[in-house]
């Protein structure tokens, strides 16, 4: 063969791998649109624009009756759809309300729209995310949120489902039996802090049926992901093996270590002893074999443990083998770091100890993630990370509570001011880290919204497209009150150092305190100030009631005025206790009784705050009585006690959940102010000590309780909101 024809040949099979990966891209956009719009989808075409700098980009213009999507990839051909839906249809696709009432004609895009991103990454979840928020999800509610990436231009999404079934698979290769695998898995809730090595074991064992199934769904996800044009963020080894690596393995360098938190030690084995670099090697060709890859791998060293020596040499070592590990696997290898440690444990980690893990890899090898930049820009005190690419990223949510809370004009300007900050270095992207998801909308709109532009959003207009969109009308109630959304639970000073937002004292084990470790009270606002915005949301009930949108964010702002107000209910019977004032006492008290079952029935009119779903996906996993009661242990556990009954942890991942108020929350209290009122009345004393020791075991016989909660929401949102609105109003306002 001549070399001529075999160029021709090569050529030819370049073109037609090329045409037949692009029509796949055209497909798979469409699809997405189909799921979205199905009656609408015919007045949409998709085209693929050829590969241009690297940065995604997208086009969209009309012709011939239809509009005409453009991008490189899936992920850009959404966007340009999510851009055509809001900035011209007025529409929005949230978790907690969608408006995709599309008008009968639709809007002309006058000549063409094109866009192309400044980043060339757009992070997406946390290890906590998976469990917090998505311990239970099926295909289908997968697939919705893959959709929502995509729409919200995520090119990089972190994809951890299913590990446990990879390292089963390695471990049993290397001769470990099932009895000494038993101990190691944790139960399904607890997946993050398992594959973060902060714990083995709790909440299992882990059924296989769980490993097998959740495997192939993450086969479907990255599927889906890859088809969309994203990039996958695959797990990688960080040294956390099984306990019975000790006895198997008896020459092995181990340390084990404790993450304080009231679980069992762990054990890692160090990054010197040879066999890291061989597992490390054999995860990830097993994970290759098995997923394929994108060549990016998700690996933290010591998350929230320290490691056994700060000496900047041991450092440098340690993080240049735990690359090696996965350069000897893949050498295109590239680690993503989540910047947690830099961020949590500043005392360790100094300029010397950070510089030196992270100089060990090469820049073009390591991508950190600045991972709670809107908190605190680690860059700027780490030289941008010496060096290594990064990304802006948004934590905003903690335990995925369900409290109203962000930094809603640091989210608007500071990604694009660290973008054109000449001191910034190598800032690659912009991203989601949040721990928990389904609330705060608007937040996540808000920062995604940064993907296409290299400017500071103005956050006044932005909001108002945002409300157009969101209720698919222009309403100046609604207006005014996000105007004081934004100046209340959406700002905090920049003197004020607040890491998540407030909690309700209902949801704190019962106590005379004002506050508890995990259930914090203190606001960044004063509560009287986010009263007009309720009576401005109720005023526009007549005209947006019919929205979506506007019902959960009703609901959800009527939640969070209620929740505030328990905090100077229980100050009123704490001092009717300390003054001996019987009937006060009793006043204030049946109050706040009365205030949870208020607040209860309220949560139970949306799906979304609803503990029934919670539990109900837990037991539907499970395909035995035991693994169903194993799913729902551990669903209740997670958001309440977190470990056993004496975890530091509990309510750290509290909620505001309708069932959750009524069964658990509100029994507490109920047992609490029978104490007192025998103390009160002279019965009996109150014994601090002992109630908490009651009330512990209370609480973990709650965790283990098989019962069914209402998983369909039931009732009227706009008028239980208004109901509620008329009974409380005049109390709240006479709050000094």
């Amino acid at each position: 063969m001549s070399i001529l024809r075999f160029v021709f040949l090569c050529a030819l099979i370049t073109f037609f791998s090329f045409f037949a990966s692009a029509q796949n891209t055209v497909a798979d956009s469409y699809g997405l649109i189909k799921r979205l719009i199905p009656a609408r989808a015919n007045s949409f075409r998709v085209e693929l624009l050829a590969p241009g700098t690297g940065h995604d980009q997208f086009e969209i213009q009309n012709k011939n009756g239809k509009v005409i999507l453009r991008g490189n990839n899936g992920v850009a051909v959404a966007s340009a759809f999510y851009y055509y839906l809001t900035e011209y249809c007025h529409c929005q696709v949230t978790w907690n309300g969608t408006n995709l009432k599309l008008p009968a004609v639709l809007p002309v895009v006058v000549g063409k729209i094109r866009k192309q991103t400044p980043y060339e990454y757009r992070y997406y979840l946390n290890y906590c995310t998976f469990n917090y928020s998505m311990s239970w999800w099926d295909w289908s509610r997968w697939e919705k949120e893959i959709d929502w990436m995509a729409l919200h231009g995520i090119n990089m999404p972190l994809a951890i489902t299913g590990e446990e079934y990879t390292w089963l698979q390695v471990y049993k290769e290397m001769g470990f039996t099932d009895d000494e695998l038993r101990s190691f898995f944790t139960g399904p809730a607890y997946f993050s802090w398992f594959w973060m090595g902060n714990m083995d074991s709790w909440g299992g064992p882990l059924p296989m049926h769980w490993m097998q199934s959740h495997f192939d769904l993450q086969k479907k996800i990255i599927s889906r992901e890859r088809a969309l044009g994203m990039k996958p963020v695959l797990p990688a080894f960080t040294g956390h093996v099984p306990a019975a690596f000790k006895t198997k393995f008896p020459n092995a360098k181990l340390k084990a270590t404790n993450w304080k938190n009231g679980f069992a030690d762990t054990y890692i084995l160090d990054s010197e002893d040879p066999m890291f670099a061989r597992i490390g090697k054999l995860f990830l060709q097993k994970q290759t074999e098995l997923l394929g890859t994108d060549h990016l791998y998700s690996a933290d060293t010591f998350n929230e443990n320290e490691p056994p020596s700060d000496a900047p040499e041991y450092l440098s070592k340690l993080s240049a083998r735990v690359y090696e590990g996965m350069h000897q696997a893949d050498t295109a290898a590239v680690w993503i770091m989540q910047g947690w440690l830099f961020y949590s444990d500043r005392k360790f980690w100094k300029e010397p100890q950070t510089e030196a893990l992270l100089k060990a890899v090469p820049d073009d090898k390591m991508i950190i993630l600045d991972l709670a930049t809107e908190i605190e820009p680690v860059w700027k005190r780490t030289s941008a990370f010496y060096g290594k690419p990064w990304i802006w990223n948004m934590l905003n949510n903690f335990g995925a509570n369900t409290n109203l809370f962000g930094r809603m004009d640091v989210v608007a300007q500071a990604p694009a001011q660290a973008y054109n900050d000449a001191a910034s270095g190598k800032m690659k992207g912009i991203g989601l880290t949040m721990e928990g998801i389904e609330q705060n909308p608007v937040l996540y709109e808000l920062l995604t919204d940064n993907t296409w532009r290299n400017q500071p959003i103005d956050v006044k207009s932005w909001l108002a497209n945002y409300v157009l969109n969101r209720y698919g009308k222009t309403n100046g109630d609604a207006l005014k009150a996000w105007d004081i959304l934004r100046k209340t639970v959406y700002a905090v000073p920049k003197e004020m150092y607040v890491r998540d937002g407030v909690e309700s004292i209902i949801q704190a084990r019962p106590t005379t305190d004002s506050t508890a470790h995990w259930a914090r009270t203190s606001m960044n606002y004063n509560a009287a100030d986010l009263l007009p915005a309720w009576q401005y949301m109720i005023k526009a009930a007549g005209a947006l009631q019919q929205s979506d949108g506007y019902r959960f964010d009703l609901v959800d702002l009527t939640r969070q005025v209620l929740a505030n107000y328990a905090l100077p209910l229980q100050r009123k019977f704490v001092l009717a206790y300390r003054q001996k004032n019987i009937a006060d006492f009793k006043k204030y008290s049946d109050e706040f009784i009365e205030l949870i079952d208020d607040m209860d029935g309220l949560l139970a009119t949306r799906k979304d705050f609803l503990l029934g779903t919670w539990i109900a996906d837990a037991r539907r996993c499970g395909i035995t009585d035991n693994e169903k009661a194993i799913y729902e242990m551990n669903a209740k556990d997670l958001i309440t006690l977190w470990g056993d009954k004496d975890c530091p942890l509990n309510e750290y991942a509290c909620k505001q959940w309708s069932g959750l108020l009524g069964d658990f929350y509100k029994p507490r209290w109920q047992q609490y102010f029978a104490q007192i009122t025998s103390d009160i009345t002279g019965k009996k004393p109150l014994d601090k000590q002992a109630f908490e020791s009651q009330i512990k075991t209370w609480e973990w016989n709650w965790v283990n309780t098989r019962k069914d909660y209402p998983a369909i929401a039931q009732g009227n949102s706009v008028i239980k909101a208004k109901q509620l609105y008329h009974k409380y109003w005049l109390k709240l306002n006479t709050i000094k």
